[in-house]
């Protein structure tokens, strides 16, 4: 018999910690959980690993998972660790911004997005989590950055960058840039959300997550360990990446995930020269985002023109929404915000 991670925290939900009167998944302290041919290890948080409590939630567990599954229970491991702080507990919004495959801007939409919030008054951070195709480092000029760390409480914690007025974290500020990350979903998961939970992001009003592209595993495991307000999905107007849109919607509305899907983004609308500024050229379809939006009943947060000075201000580190609010391509990103936050205002007072 096999046994997957969701299996094993399903189990998990029966194991009551009396101390705070709740389940251990519900409150946090279920941490890295390995699965090998012969070997189950289990991670187990506790503000005090030798208390007299831990003892009893680890007799607990094992109790459990053998109840669901037999013979298992005897190649499971229980580590039990020291309750690392929860950095993230002072972000008002997690916003995600998902594709259904790679090579529509979402890294591009990502990174303009936080600026564009944080222009607005807020105080936003950006994370990284595209695992094998880390852009925000380039998009930033930080491509030599190496954040600081310090201790707390036997645990290190990361200090995030500091650009433009966001906190910046990446994945892609840990690898080598020119060698390819050969790491499994799990693996990857388990990086994203140690990242992603001890740095210090300090108190932020919104975090913009750049998510890998197309749909899997890393994808769930993101969404359902990460306390997401919400996701977007960006798209091109192109019917194949259209397609794609859809399969993110589906994985993302499904009952299992439960993360809203706040709406679609359209990027590379229409092409605008910039010697014919009111001239649009629409070279990778018209309206098929919008068409999608009325087909799955999700609204268009935004259309985004194709302009070289979008992709050029990428490549210098330099976002094109710090430059002034007459640039066609920021008032974009204005309005886009502003359907945004009316968005999350809708769901919030549903």
């Amino acid at each position: 018999m096999k046994i997957n991670r969701e299996q094993i925290v399903e189990a998990l939900k029966e194991v009551i910690f009396f101390p705070k009167g709740n389940n251990i998944v519900a409150l946090g302290m279920v941490g890295e959980i390995k699965i090998d041919e012969n070997q189950i290890g289990i991670d187990l948080l506790f503000d005090d690993p030798k208390a007299k409590t831990a003892e009893i939630v680890e007799n607990s567990s094992l109790q459990a998972i053998s109840k669901h599954y037999g013979d298992l229970g005897r190649i499971v491991t229980i580590n039990r660790k020291a309750k690392i702080v929860n950095y993230a507990e002072n972000i008002k919004n997690i916003i995600a911004v998902a594709s259904g495959k790679g090579g529509v801007g979402k890294s591009t939409i990502a990174a303009n997005l936080a600026i564009t919030l944080s222009k607005k008054g807020n105080k936003v951070g950006i994370l990284d989590a595209d695992i094998y195709g880390p852009s925000i480092p380039m998009m930033f000029d930080l491509r030599d950055e190496k954040p600081l760390a310090r201790m707390h409480n036997d645990t290190e914690v990361i200090l995030p960058a500091q650009k433009f007025g966001l906190k910046i974290m990446s994945i892609g500020f840990f690898v080598d840039p020119s060698q390819a990350l050969l790491w499994r979903g799990p693996m990857a998961s388990n990086a994203l959300n140690q990242l992603f939970r001890q740095t210090d992001w300090g108190e932020l009003d919104y975090l913009v997550i750049d998510m890998p592209p197309g749909t899997g595993d890393i994808h769930l495991t993101l969404v359902q360990d990460m306390p997401v307000t919400g996701v977007i999905i960006v798209s091109t107007p192109q019917e194949v990446a259209l397609a794609d849109a859809r399969k993110a919607f589906s994985m993302f509305n499904t009952e299992k995930i439960r993360v809203p899907v706040l709406g679609l983004i359209e990027n590379m609308s229409w092409f605008t020269p910039a010697e014919l500024p009111e001239n649009k050229y629409y070279i990778f379809g018209k309206e098929g985002a919008k068409q999608l939006s009325n087909e799955i009943g999700l609204p268009l947060l935004g259309q985004i023109p194709l302009v070289q000075s979008i992709c050029e201000s990428g490549d210098q580190g330099r976002p094109i929404t710090l430059t002034d609010e007459s640039n066609p391509i920021t008032n974009s990103f204005v309005e886009l915000v502003n359907n945004l936050t009316e968005r999350l205002n809708k769901i919030r007072n549903k």
